[in-house]
């Protein structure tokens, strides 16, 4: 019988692997992955890694080689205004560094990542099984049975499920959710420019969403545009030179001009928070248990926020001999991360719903409220440490860069 069985190999779920296997050494812990072996490697997207997550994979060992090809986000920008404004008034900026030398985000593609938690996890004897699913779910007593696609039965005193925002764990537990389409979608591309962005992050508010652009290493920006999911589709399915032009008109031309490269692909919108974190013999962490708007580029944040009080609540009942699947013990877990999980989702439903809009008294009260905050140097320190997670009380030790 299994310590640990983690159903989903993206990043969230091996980092709980490395967590836990670091701190407990003898643990028997596994990670189960539908997808096949090496599909991740297709991965084209790139995510922001805020300050406290980065000092998280500093102590699992895996920041040195994920640095190598990171871009640090030195300063970010907020502009306010319509596609066809031939000024983008700039509202809102952030230095960004949180201490000295320390950004306050960096942006780092998926596969590096995965690459590097992957390796950690071959170092410590953590098996990784690929092309299988779970199918059944059942809670004991004393363990849990998943049953797996190709008929395979795990015994285990612990699942995680790290499958996504439609897990299936997730309704196997009966565990209910909370949720609404925005009726928008994000299109993620990756784009070269003719001029350096100097690690610069924007974020453009436009009537159908935000328009981000993220600072990749060379002059290359990774994009998260926000439409209404019939115009995303249709964006996305056009030639190139319509895209291009459409992008353009959008990103404008301060950097020159722009090229597509690799893939573009649009994501369905919504808000997704998870009754309930845990069940018997279950948690929840990373996508799902939460998926929110990306206007905060919070997302990935929030699900390392779980590895680290995930790792550390397990890692402690083990350490006093107590039973690590046990409810009681798990619900420590959702005790430490719901609260902060729902107030970052309804604060980007209110961002999203605020800012995607054209409705003039809302535009001029919101451009107001940026203008001030502009103006007040400890309320935007403020904001940075929140966003870069350094500010939050009861951090666990992971995010705060000690070991567990």
């Amino acid at each position: 019988m299994l310590d640990m069985l983690i159903v989903g190999g993206g990043y969230v779920g091996l980092s709980v692997a490395v967590a836990t296997k670091q701190a407990a050494p003898h643990l028997s812990i596994e990670v189960i992955e539908a997808a096949p072996e090496h599909v991740w490697q297709k991965d084209e997207r790139a995510s922001a890694i805020i300050a406290a997550a980065t000092r998280m994979l500093q102590v699992l060992g895996v920041w040195d080689e994920i640095a190598a090809q990171s871009q640090p986000i030195n300063r970010m920008i907020v502009t306010d205004s319509r596609t066809s404004d031939p000024v983008r008034p700039v509202y809102l900026t952030f230095d960004g560094e949180v201490a000295e030398g320390q950004p306050f985000a960096h942006m780092v593609p998926n596969v590096a990542m995965v690459r590097a938690l992957r390796g950690v996890c071959e170092r410590l004897g953590i098996r990784i099984r690929h092309g299988a699913s779970a199918t059944g779910f059942v809670a004991g007593p004393n363990c849990a049975s998943l049953i797996l696609s190709n008929g395979e039965k795990i015994d285990t005193r612990l699942v995680v499920a790290c499958d996504g925002v439609r897990s299936k764990l997730r309704d196997m537990a009966g565990i209910k959710t909370v949720h609404w389409d925005y009726g928008q979608s994000g299109i993620v591309t990756t784009v070269e420019h003719e001029r350096p962005h100097e690690g610069c992050a924007e974020e453009h508010f436009l009537p159908s969403g935000p328009f981000a652009i993220l600072p990749l290493t060379g002059n290359r920006s990774s994009l998260v545009w926000t439409e209404r999911t019939a115009d995303a589709d249709r964006l996305v399915a056009s030639d190139d030179l319509f895209f291009e032009e459409e992008l353009q008109r959008r990103f404008g031309y301060k950097l020159g001009a722009l090229t597509v490269v690799g893939g573009r692909k649009a994501f369905p919108l919504g808000l997704t928070l998870s009754r309930a974190f845990v069940a018997p013999r279950l948690a929840l962490a990373g996508d799902a248990a939460h998926g929110i708007h990306p206007i905060s580029g919070q997302g990935l944040n929030l699900g390392f926020k779980d590895v680290a009080a995930l790792a550390e609540t397990v890692v402690e009942a083990d350490r006093l001999g107590l039973d690590i699947g046990a409810l009681n013990i798990l619900e420590r877990y959702q005790e430490w991360r719901r609260f902060d999980t729902f107030r970052m989702g309804v604060t980007t439903d209110v961002l999203n719903r605020l800012f995607s809009n054209d409705i003039t008294p809302i535009r001029i009260a919101r451009d107001l409220g940026l203008g001030m905050v502009e103006r007040l140097p400890r309320l935007k320190s403020f904001f940075i440490g929140e966003a870069a997670g350094t500010k939050a009380k009861n951090l666990p030790r992971l995010l705060e860069g000690r070991t567990i």
